[in-house]
């Protein structure tokens, strides 16, 4: 191994349920290789040295991250560790990276448990997932500023879920609302799981989903040939494209949390703009990728920063660099918690499938269109 490449590592889930996911990440991922060496590569001991990317399929599996994690850092000996897509494969990924003293750079677990492990190697890029839902509490008030009845749908496993509705409830209550109804279920999701006689009855001014990806596609197909009315109906999965393609012409109206859309225009004071980026990638495209790529890019981009701050490849002088830095780049803020490496600076934004297009609805500053409220699902011809 040749001493003048910096090597950056990352368990990638080309296979399994993570797969559409995981294999965006390492395209983001790829993508910032590719920049950062057109650039010059990175400046370490007075010396330019290119970037090079290993990866290796975890197969959407946590015994598999866990061991692709582990030959990443003790075999290929990488200098950056990335970690791998979704909420469980990240967690799995940092009992490694916690265990031999590497920084993980985390752009793939938005679940606040990752950061409630006492883990002190983390760097958080994501906004943490008991944040993603406020946005839709948000719009239902300023729409309607009687609107005080919450429903909720939700997995009864895993951490990312039971975040994602902590945070919305536990928000949702600040703002004065109640929850109307609550239903749980354990995976796969199925109709006899909602009784949708008493969700209608209920008569909620915000509907909120979360679950696996395909529990939250199943759940849709459901709503949206339910003939549901509420103020707002959201699911965590309908911010990515793989959303549109299963629902088809049913997606009208349904709103998601994204990390990251083109139309959310950070102004960076460092790195590329999201225009620059476009031009070299069609993927920063609007409608040529989600925010898997976009974040993965993102933590290249952060790891960068850090390096070239600090002249170092040490992983302890970049885990205390990147607890001071408070700065902006396409992807939003980066700021972290210094102890626990929680993402604290930015938020997620909401989108509305509106037209068959997936526009930017919250905030308002970022705003691309106003959200549709209320909506009606009736859309039969939804997609199974």
């Amino acid at each position: 191994m040749a001493d003048n490449v910096v090597r950056a590592g990352m368990p990638a889930s080309l296979t399994g349920q993570f797969a559409s996911q995981g294999t965006q990440a390492l395209k983001g991922a790829q993508a910032w290789v590719e920049d950062c060496n057109s650039d010059g590569g990175f400046t370490v001991s007075g010396l330019a040295r290119p970037v090079e990317l290993v990866w290796y399929d975890d197969e959407s599996s946590t015994a598999s991250a866990i061991e692709v994690t582990r030959r990443l850092i003790v075999d290929d000996q990488v200098d950056l560790l990335f970690s791998p897509y979704a909420s469980s494969l990240s967690l799995a990924a940092a009992s490694v990276a916690e265990e031999h003293e590497r920084v993980l750079w985390c752009h793939g677990g938005a679940s606040d448990d990752i950061y409630a492990k006492g883990y002190r190697w983390v760097v958080g890029v994501l906004t943490p997932a008991s944040r993603y839902l406020e946005g839709v509490i948000d719009i239902a008030r300023e729409a309607d500023d009687s609107a005080s009845r919450l429903a909720v749908i939700a997995s009864s496993r895993g951490s990312f879920p039971r975040e994602v509705v902590r945070g919305a409830v536990d928000y949702a209550r600040s703002r004065g609302f109640e929850v109307c109804f609550d239903a749980r279920y354990t995976p796969p999701f199925s109709e006899s799981a909602l009784d949708f006689q008493n969700l209608q009855a209920s008569k909620p001014d915000a509907v909120i989903g979360v679950g696996r990806i395909q529990d939250d596609l199943a759940l849709a197909r459901m709503l949206s040939r339910s003939g549901l009315e509420s103020g707002a109906v959201a699911v965590v999965v309908a911010g990515v494209a793989e959303f549109a393609m299963e629902l088809g012409p049913a997606v009208e109206g349904f709103m998601g949390p994204s990390q990251w859309e083109p139309a959310a225009v950070y102004q960076p004071d460092y790195g590329p703009t999201v225009e620059t980026l476009g031009s070299r990638h069609s993927m920063f495209l609007p409608g040529g990728g989600d925010y898997a790529m976009a974040q993965a890019y993102a933590a290249g981009m952060i790891a960068q920063r850090c390096v070239e701050d600090t002249g170092s490849l040490d992983n302890g002088i970049l885990r205390a660099q990147a607890s001071k830095l408070d700065f902006t780049t396409f992807y939003g803020r980066f700021k972290i918690e210094p102890e626990t490496g929680r993402q604290v600076g930015r938020s997620v934004v909401i989108v509305q499938w509106q037209q068959g297009r997936k526009v930017v609805v919250w905030p308002p500053e970022l705003r691309e269109a106003d959200p549709i409220y209320p909506v009606r699902l009736e859309h039969p011809q939804a997609q199974d």
